[in-house]
Formats: C-alpha cells, sequence, structure tokens
C-alpha cells in the first residue's frame, strides 16, 4: 500500500526533493540542487534518484506535494507541472504547501524558545519589495501572505509589540532599514527546503486538503507581466 508524500520544492534557485513516511511523517530522503535555472532539466532526475537511493518506487508514493509559492514564476511553474504530471499518471491527490509557512515551519522546529518570537520569512521579489508572512511557532499566521515595499516603517506594528525572527534572501535588504530595532533579529542561509514542504504535506494529508489536480495554479501572490519587444526601426 501506498505509504509515503514525494515533496517539490522549486519556488527558489534551489531544486529539492524530498520523501515522508505518511504514518507518523518520518523524513525518508532528502536531495537537492543549487544550481541556477536547472529545475526543468533535473527536477525529474532529482526524484527518481531519491526513490532508487530510498529504494522504493513511484508506486510508494500516496501523494504529491509541491511548494505553493510565492517565489519564482518560472520555478513555480515547473514544480506544478511536474507535480501535476505525477498525480495524473499514478491517480494520486496533490497537496500545495505555501512557501512561506513552509519556511517559518524550518525555522521554527529549530529555535530555542519559539513561543517568545514571531517568524517572519521573506522572499526577494526585486527591488525593495519583498513577499513576506508573519506566523507564530505553531504555525498560526499573523500576517497573511503579502507584497511588501520595504522602507524603515515596514512592519512597525509589529516590531512595536513583539520581538520578530527574519529570515529568508529577501530578509538582508529589510536589516539595514531596522538596525536600531532591538525587536528585530535575522538570520542568514535560509532557503525553501522540501523537507519542510513534506512535514506541513504530510500534516495536510491527515486532513484530507488536497488540491484539484486539473485546475491547480501556483499562489503568485502578484500578477505576472509580460512586455511585448519593441520593433526595432
Amino acid at each position: 500500500m501506498p505509504n509515503l508524500v514525494l515533496s517539490l520544492e522549486t519556488s527558489s534557485a534551489i531544486c529539492s526533493v524530498a520523501l515522508h513516511q505518511l504514518e507518523d511523517g518520518t523524513l525518508v530522503g532528502q536531495s537537492e540542487l543549487r544550481l541556477e535555472k536547472s529545475h526543468s532539466s533535473h527536477l525529474s532526475v532529482l526524484v527518481s534518484q531519491l526513490l532508487e537511493n530510498s529504494q522504493y518506487t513511484l508506486q510508494d508514493v500516496a501523494a504529491v506535494a509541491v511548494s505553493d509559492g510565492p517565489g519564482s514564476y518560472t520555478g513555480l511553474r515547473i514544480g506544478a507541472a511536474a507535480a501535476k504530471g505525477l498525480c495524473f499518471a499514478l491517480d494520486i491527490p496533490l497537496v500545495a504547501v505555501n512557501t512561506l509557512q513552509a519556511l517559518a515551519q524550518q525555522v521554527a522546529a529549530v529555535t530555542a524558545r519559539p513561543e517568545t518570537v514571531l517568524f517572519c520569512p521573506m522572499l526577494d521579489a526585486r527591488r525593495m519589495e519583498v513577499y513576506a508572512a508573519i506566523y507564530t511557532h505553531s504555525g498560526q499566521e499573523v500576517l497573511a501572505p503579502t507584497p511588501l515595499v520595504l522602507d524603515s516603517d515596514t512592519l512597525a506594528e509589529q516590531l512595536a509589540h513583539h520581538q520578530l525572527l527574519c529570515f529568508g534572501n529577501g530578509a538582508a535588504k529589510f536589516q539595514p532599514l531596522v538596525a536600531n530595532n532591538s525587536n528585530a533579529s535575522f538570520l542568514v542561509g535560509i532557503e525553501p527546503s522540501a523537507v519542510a514542504v513534506g512535514v506541513l504535506a504530510v500534516e495536510a494529508y491527515q486532513r484530507h486538503e488536497f488540491r484539484d489536480v486539473a485546475y491547480y495554479e501556483p499562489f503568485y501572490l502578484k500578477e505576472v507581466y509580460t512586455t511585448t519587444p519593441k520593433s526595432r526601426t
């Protein structure tokens, strides 16, 4: 009987996959590739290698989980397409996990006294903008995922009353703006991981929180604008 959740994380430059046991959420294995623009050519290879190295096959997979966004538009599209294809082929459910929530869970799980701080994942959205959210240590949403234009007043209300731990590849842009605020602290080197996606996906699977495979689209948070190149004269 299938007893694994296969998780895909493609929202950033890092392409990662993970396997978790459904019964108790035990991590079976993980694999990642830190290579720019590698998702389309390497994602399926990572999945195949992880299954083989763990001595499982696709027939042992009960559900596929995907990082839902926000994040890289192209990366999210690749992850969604791969997850939907696997779900269609195997006739299994699809689970989508918010990228920011997974990042927060990832950090909260290794933070001492996590109940004393709020967790603020930030993903770079170019210029002085980030995708951000705020969660408690138990995953309760304090600030829903939103695009923020960073300045010295950003998150002022939250910082006035709470210790805020910021992390993710967008946090470095915020740090100098609140350097004098003792309620703001920062972690470096925190990147989206399929392991964190899998932890939340197992919980979602137990609650039967599945997405419609046919109509699922990633959570981009902002509209993607395209322009037509100007004709040369």
